[in-house]
């Protein structure tokens, strides 16, 4: 050892005994290492799996997002339909939203979140962003009750587009259906002829599209064809509704005509 700290010839000794002693070395010191490998692979592998939940997590809640923003834009898309058409109408228009939905085959209606309390009234005329879909039968302070125009009960005064043809469209409980029962076999009607409404009855105003139709049969032991139309409304499908105000208003009746005491003494002198 003395020598060892004063000189530097046993330098090759210890590089000789350093090799044969290094397997040994790392053979003790192997348990050590590979414990601290297994706990560094333990924790590794339990921050992956941290990652991963709160990965799915975010994921869920992304596509969660992802599926209302779709929704919102389908409903943006929908609301700006509804505002095109409350332009085209020229009307005063106020627009629904559904709050229930009876689709039962002998009576077709639904219910909106608008009332009498923003002045709604029973006969009020109900559209869609593309036609006619039926006409307040209920008014109640907080909301309404629309007959749809599929309602068997429900009839409309109706024309053809094409030719000016007035009739009546009637609903046949079914959703996408109406018929024209009153047309006879010669009638001039096409498939593909639009339907609108005629203004007569009082209730439509005249030009709302009413539906297309789609068959024309004539029937010829019977005095009338078999006549359909498809709504154009989208009525199991439309969510916003217009409810709309006719920009026409009644002509005020003409004032009394005063009576004149001279034209009392005229027809008296005229009897004598």
């Amino acid at each position: 050892m003395a020598v060892n700290q004063r000189s530097e010839h046993l330098t090759p000794v210890r590089s000789v005994l350093s090799l044969a002693v290094y397997p040994i070395q790392y053979l003790v010191s192997l348990p050590d290492r590979f414990g601290h490998q297994m706990m560094d692979s333990f924790s590794e592998y339990k921050d992956l799996l941290e990652e991963n939940r709160r990965l799915k997590e975010e994921q869920l809640v992304y596509k969660t997002r992802l599926l209302k923003f779709s929704a919102l834009e389908k409903e943006n898309i929908r609301l700006r339909n509804l505002l095109d058409s409350s332009f085209k109408l020229g009307e005063q228009v106020l627009v629904g939203e559904l709050l229930a939905v009876n689709l039962d085959p002998y009576k077709q209606t639904v219910l909106v979140d608008k009332g009498t309390r923003f002045g709604v009234f029973v006969g009020q005329p109900v559209l869609d962003a593309n036609g006619v879909v039926g006409q307040v039968y209920r008014a109640n302070p907080l909301n309404s009750e629309i007959v749809l125009i599929s309602d068997p009960s429900h009839a409309l005064p109706v024309q053809v587009n094409r030719n000016g043809l007035r009739t009546i469209a009637v609903g046949n409980g079914r959703i996408n259906e109406l018929s024209l029962p009153f047309l006879p076999n010669n009638v001039d009607i096409e498939v593909g002829d639009l339907i609108i409404t005629s203004g007569l009855g009082g209730t439509f105003p005249q030009g709302y599209p009413v539906g297309t139709i789609t068959e024309v049969t004539p029937q010829p032991e019977k005095p009338f064809s078999r006549i359909t139309a498809k709504p154009s409304a989208h009525l199991d499908r439309s969510r916003e509704l217009l409810l709309v105000w006719s920009n026409q208003d009644p002509l005020l009746p003409l004032p009394a005509k005063p009576e004149n005491p001279e034209d009392h003494r005229s027809e008296h002198e005229v009897h004598e």
